[in-house]
């Protein structure tokens, strides 16, 4: 009795200690790919500076980036259902590697919109949320809210690191010696990376959990067709749609934003980077919430947070207080991705089977739009009226409608 039992729980450490690994591989691939990307927000003036390009031209970059890592997520789905994570993580680093390369000897804008606009996007797909989720929900069943959150907070932890990083890059080796330095280290990292790690194993997933393929129609799940006649199909896109919207057209300028304000570049390079340490505590914060309060009282406390954070920032321009740019960081850093997780969770729930990686990726596109035509709306806003206000007041309402489909659609409470 006692050696089947003692086997028993050895094979449960064991999954337990994979799906740790799992989880924590997730997270750093996460934490470069999204840290790497966001870093834009430290380049936009040197890159501005050198060419004489406006705003708008400039974070055009940023949105083409956005863009192109929502629209890809459906095919990064696919090729993770067909062929495992090892080729989709390996397409990813490839992709931000030779960006940044590229970028380091560009001359032209839309040499910079191909490295830093289509090719991160590219990259920030295939090594972030969507194969994350879908990896990971192979290993953490009902705890996956809870992983998620981990790995929404990637963001966060390569946005803390990363953009002071890039500042004191750019002061020593100017924005192009940076951007070589990001390239080659990528590069460097990804051989080890596919070659020594076990992935089969990790797509596996842990026992229990996956079943065997079955050639039984009804064991397959939903398929993509299916998924988008459901009414929660949509509401989960919009929710992705418009809050990103709302966010992304302040994210993109907020370092410059407070340089305005006259914060020092690397105060305010270190301010919003620490949003990474706080995104970490609200996600999981929200998460922890939604065990108690619910799902639907969760999520509208984030967006709560969020527009107090929009006000804190618009209070700034009258009084540059770091106090007030705290709870900026606080309110809002904290808050920028928190409802990933829970969208997430509930996206793999309602639309589960082999299908789950296209469909998903699907439904990411509307994250991918939203940030897209958040941040080049956002430089249009900026271009055109000189100041920040009417773009915080367009944000604020965006939020405010990325937040209705929980007050109005039953499948998201």
């Amino acid at each position: 009795m006692d050696k089947p039992c003692n086997a028993r729980l050895h094979h449960a450490h064991s999954a337990d200690t994979l799906a740790i690994v799992v989880l924590a591989i997730s997270f750093i691939l996460a934490a470069l790919g999204r840290g790497l990307s966001e870093s834009f927000t430290v380049f936009l003036l040197p890159i501005s500076s050198n060419f004489g390009w406006d705003r708008g031209q400039v974070v055009s970059i940023y949105s083409l980036a956005a863009l192109t890592g929502g629209l890809v997520s459906p095919f990064v789905g696919r090729l993770f259902d067909r062929s495992g994570p090892r080729s989709v993580f390996a397409v990813g680093l490839v992709a931000l590697g030779g960006a940044f390369i590229g970028a380091a000897f560009a001359e032209r804008l839309w040499q910079l919109q191909f490295a830093l606009g289509l090719c991160i996007g590219l990259g920030i797909a295939a090594t972030g949320v969507v194969p994350g989720s879908i990896l990971l929900g192979r290993w953490f069943g009902p705890r996956l809210p809870t992983a998620m959150a981990i790995i929404y907070s990637a963001t966060g932890a390569g946005v803390l690191v990363m953009l002071p990083v890039s500042q004191l890059l750019i002061d020593w080796l100017g924005w192009r010696g940076a951007y070589q330095a990001y390239g080659y280290a990528l590069l460097l990292v990804l051989l080890p990376l596919l070659l020594l790690l076990p992935w089969r194993t990790f797509a596996a997933g842990a026992p229990g959990l996956v079943k065997a393929p079955t050639a039984d129609p009804s064991e397959a799940g939903w398929t993509l067709t299916a998924a988008v006649r459901h009414h929660a199909f949509w509401a989960l896109f919009a929710t992705f749609f418009f809050t990103a919207i709302g966010m992304y057209s302040i994210a993109a300028q907020i370092v410059a934003y407070l340089i305005d304000v006259g914060f020092p570049p690397l105060q305010a390079a270190t301010a919003w980077g620490f949003s990474g340490v706080v995104l970490l505590f609200g996600m999981l914060s929200i998460t922890w919430l939604d065990g108690r309060i619910g799902r639907r009282q969760s999520v509208l406390f984030s967006y709560a947070l969020s527009i107090v954070g929009i006000a804190l920032l618009w209070l700034l321009q009258l009084y540059p207080s770091i106090w007030i740019l705290t709870g900026f960081v606080v309110c809002f850093g904290s808050m920028i991705g928190s409802r990933g997780p829970l969208l997430t969770a509930t996206a793999l729930k309602i639309f589960h089977g082999r299908h789950v990686g296209t469909i998903y990726g699907t439904i990411a596109i509307g994250s991918g739009l939203g940030s897209a035509l958040g941040s080049w709306i956002g430089g249009l806003i900026h271009d055109s009226t000189g100041n920040y206000n009417a773009l915080l007041a367009f944000a604020l309402v965006c939020v405010v409608l990325g937040m209705l489909p929980f007050l109005l659609v039953r499948a998201l409470r």
